[in-house]
């Protein structure tokens, strides 16, 4: 028996600064997930996921992950989207550096 599919959105690498960015309904590459087009179709996300890995001069490493509706858009479902919504794990670069700044 197969899974029943749960809503998704198209994630990947951005291919020179290696930043997290999500797939948008207008093809943008965004680095804000709540932009990311919310998937409730598995066809349209397989579709999706293809046009993604076409992109291969400008993202890698695109892929299907877990998301739920939030109030501003779509928001994660599982710790390392998550993580990955966060920027990178060494805390002065990207969004860890900008939010210190704020602090």
């Amino acid at each position: 028996m197969s899974r029943r599919f749960t809503p998704k959105v198209v994630t990947a690498n951005a291919l020179l600064e290696g930043d997290n960015v999500w797939l948008t309904e207008d093809d943008r590459w965004s680095r804000d997930m709540a932009e990311a087009e919310f998937i409730e179709d598995e066809a349209h996300g397989q579709i999706r996921l293809l046009f993604a890995q076409s992109q291969a001069s400008v993202v890698v490493g695109a892929y299907l992950a877990d998301a739920k509706m939030g109030q501003c858009g779509p928001e994660p479902t599982h710790f390392r989207e998550t993580f990955r919504t966060r920027g990178p794990s060494n805390y002065h670069h990207g969004k860890q550096a900008e939010e210190s700044t704020h602090v």
